[in-house]
């Protein structure tokens, strides 16, 4: 498939048709599920209603996932009060787990509720989903001891990917060709906006009145993620001709295999600060504990801007949007881990890692979709497994430094180091997709 890297989205004519192919088979799907219906085109109210319930979701997402890089602390105080009394960094660090637990979900539900779910109803799966992290989260927030917490987070993640590559799918089928990356954005912003208002608000619960209480908030927020999809996320038929096999194809591609490691690698480097900002923010700048839900916000807003810019440079090219997110980072990360002691360069540092970070979030999710093929439910699903396989090895690898004794800032070196390695992983993928012209033109002649 074609990426263009022009100023101005360029559809080819197998996205086209497949595109087209696509609105058949809904089509049909619809009038077999509703008596023989014509399908009615929707408004544009209607459309934006739908994507507000998916961004919903991602708001909840957002929640569960993030809040509790801001209440490390209370959490290691909590479930691990004797390492805790004795070394608070080691404790912190191991508390790390938490987010490692939940990342690994991720990565273990999203290709595995990808391939074998294609063929559902796409409302009828996200609903499912949503249930399936009300109850997870309620876990998280009730068991007793630190192993069963962890296995919770576990539980907890493994909706995820699907969950946000299902609505990715039914975002792209209500924006049309040409606007698939501005679709994704708009799913992905439930996420985002969540890091600016969500986070930090249930960061200020957990400390005010226990990290259980922050986990009981984001379950309410799936209860209602639930309600808003039942009644606003119009019906959509699964992939009548989706198999196992066929979704599985896709990891025979090395486009996608590489595809998945850019986002794995370098976008773990915006998680090995993410997941130590609260320490960060009391330790290394000296601020209060009260200032943590407002750095939360000011990383927040930054991630909610870069995401659609994100979708937009998406839809002009993922390779020029690529590099330009993964050079934005590396810049960033060396500012938090140079100035971080200062409370104003620990502020616009961490701010400008969530921009161009998430710069990347739906640019790599296209790019995996352009390099599918068919395999598009699964395609959607594995950047979410690619991006937690980044949260969990920089939350892993920052915690490593921190537990050593290295200091908070330590892990901006580490996640440095991540991001070059996206860097070097995406100029393998832009030389793939070069070759692969070649060849396609040299056949073609």
């Amino acid at each position: 498939m074609t990426v263009s890297t022009a100023s101005v989205p360029v559809i080819d004519e197998a996205t086209a048709a497949a595109y087209a192919r696509q609105q058949r088979e809904h089509d049909e799907a619809h009038r077999r599920a509703h008596g023989g219906a014509e399908r009615r085109p929707l408004s544009r109210r209607r459309v934006y209603a739908a994507l507000l319930a998916l961004a919903l979701g991602g708001f909840g997402i957002g929640a569960t996932e993030f809040v509790a890089m801001g209440l490390l602390p209370e959490i290691a105080r909590d479930l691990l009060p004797g390492l805790y009394a004795a070394d608070q960094e080691a404790a912190i660090g191991q508390s790390g787990w938490v987010i490692t637990a939940y990342a690994l979900g991720v990565v273990v539900g999203a290709p595995t509720i990808a391939a074998f779910a294609g063929r559902m109803p796409r409302r009828r799966l996200l609903l499912w989903l949503a249930a399936a992290f009300t109850l997870g989260t309620i876990a998280s927030a009730t068991l007793p001891t630190f192993e069963l917490v962890i296995a919770a987070r576990f539980v907890a993640g493994l909706p995820h990917g699907a969950y946000f590559g299902v609505a990715a799918l039914v975002a792209a089928s209500l924006m049309g060709p040409g606007k698939r990356g501005q679709g994704v954005a708009l799913v992905l912003s439930g996420l985002t906006i969540a890091t600016v208002i969500g986070v930090p608000v249930i960061t200020a619960v957990g400390q005010a009145a226990g990290w259980r209480a922050a986990y009981l908030v984001v379950a309410a927020l799936f209860a209602a993620t639930f309600i808003a999809v039942r009644m606003l996320v119009p019906w959509q038929p699964g992939d009548a001709n989706s198999t196992v096999r066929r979704e599985l194809a896709a990891f025979g591609s090395l486009q996608v295999w590489v595809a998945v490691a850019v986002g794995a690698i370098g976008f773990g480097g915006f998680f090995a600060v993410y997941s130590y900002i609260a320490p960060m923010v009391t330790e290394s700048a000296g601020l209060p504990g009260g200032a943590v839900p407002w750095v939360l916000a000011s990383t927040g807003v930054g991630l909610t801007v870069g995401n659609f810019l994100g979708g937009r440079l998406a839809d002009a090219g993922t390779s020029r949007a690529m590099f330009v997110g993964f050079a934005g980072l590396m810049a960033s990360l060396v500012v938090v881990g140079l100035l971080g002691t200062n409370p104003i360069g620990l502020i616009a540092g961490t701010f400008f890692v969530g921009f161009t970070a998430a710069i990347l979030s739906p640019v790599i999710q296209t790019r995996l979709m352009d390099v599918a093929g068919e395999s598009q439910t699964l395609a959607a699903a594995l950047n979410h497994s690619a991006l937690n396989v980044g949260n969990a090895l920089g939350a892993f690898l920052g915690g490593l430094v921190v537990a050593a004794g290295w200091g908070y800032l330590t892990p901006a070196w580490v996640g440095l180091l991540l991001a070059v390695g996206g860097v070097v992983l995406a100029l393998v993928s832009v030389a793939l997709e070069k070759r692969a012209r070649r060849l396609t033109r040299s056949s073609a002649g």
